[in-house]
């Protein structure tokens, strides 16, 4: 029986598509005309034997097919690039610092520090989890070589070196029972569970209540992500959030049912230290933001990538 050997540049560009929620995106990041990648898709299907993609509104969404090579597609790859990475970059050595807010400690982590011991084993990595602009501070100072940080880095003169990565949807995080609570006394000031300020997800909370004509007074403040979602699951509030890292006691409120006001989304950013950092600096950046593209892109994120 004659095997077949998917392409994986093929693959890289139906991968691509569905991260970035649509071909034309994928066109732009490969730098390929929207007509070549269809060629690649139809090539893909013709390899598979099978349709991967259906019409979808005015969209496209993944067949049961396409849902199962996705997930092989996405594994491929990471072995294709880890395989390259290593072998080029097997004398790669130094120290690299990297900073992440709370939100991707234990859920990017350790996807990003595997992946990146098994291809450069001589480097060594420091990891700093705190709130984002403490890491965004750091960076300036020199003290971190790159952070991940929740806010704008495009538009701040202060951070020379801050690139927009994406924009997460900002929800209501709270308990089920919350609702029925809530329903039972609409009249009560919302009680708010926050980070003490600065914080972008305080803000954006405050501003949509403000906005909404709706009392509101602060029922939990900490420093810490595990504090304000214990707080929440025990049902002393509501909190501004995004879903990563939502514990499964946690929901997102839906703003129809609760009255709750519809909240905007919360720039991702990544910050350096230097405008043209290390090699092992470049390699730890590419592998962070390919890993938080990966985590964020399915549904249960509800990722909205930049165009």
């Amino acid at each position: 029986m004659t095997r077949t050997n998917l392409d994986m540049d093929v693959l890289r560009t139906f991968v691509t598509g569905f991260e970035l929620g649509s071909f034309a995106r994928a066109a732009d990041r490969l730098g390929r005309s929207q007509s070549a990648i269809s060629t690649q898709l139809r090539k893909l299907e013709d390899q598979i034997g099978l349709p991967l993609v259906r019409k979808s509104g005015r969209g496209l969404a993944l067949t049961p097919a396409g849902e199962a090579l996705l997930s092989y597609a996405r594994r491929m790859l990471e072995l294709n690039d880890e395989a390259v990475d290593t072998v080029r970059g097997a004398d790669l050595e130094g120290w690299v610092r990297l900073g992440l807010p709370q939100d991707f400690a234990d859920s990017l982590l350790p996807a990003v520090l595997g992946r990146f011991a098994r291809a450069h084993p001589k480097v060594r990595v420091e990891v700093q989890v705190d709130r984002s602009v403490p890491l965004a501070e750091k960076t300036l100072r020199g003290e971190l070589d790159m952070a991940l940080v929740w806010g704008d880095g495009i538009d701040m003169p202060n951070f020379p070196n801050g690139e927009r990565v994406a924009d997460v949807p900002i929800v209501w995080a709270g308990t089920p029972e919350w609702v029925t609570h809530r329903l039972a006394a609409p009249a009560e000031p919302l009680p708010l569970i926050a980070f003490v300020p600065p914080c972008t997800f305080r803000a954006a909370g405050i501003a949509a209540l403000d906005a909404a004509g709706m009392p509101w007074r602060l029922a939990f403040t900490s420093p810490s992500l595990s504090g304000l979602w214990a707080a929440a699951e025990a049902g002393l509030g509501v909190t501004p959030r995004t879903r990563v890292s939502l514990p499964p006691n946690l929901t997102a409120l839906d703003p129809r049912a609760t009255g709750l006001p519809p909240l905007p989304t919360a720039p991702l950013s990544l910050h350096r230290a230097e405008a043209d950092p290390s090699a092992a600096v470049q390699r730890l950046t590419t592998i962070v933001l390919e890993t938080v593209h990966e985590a964020l892109s399915s549904p249960a994120a509800a990722f909205a990538q930049l165009p």
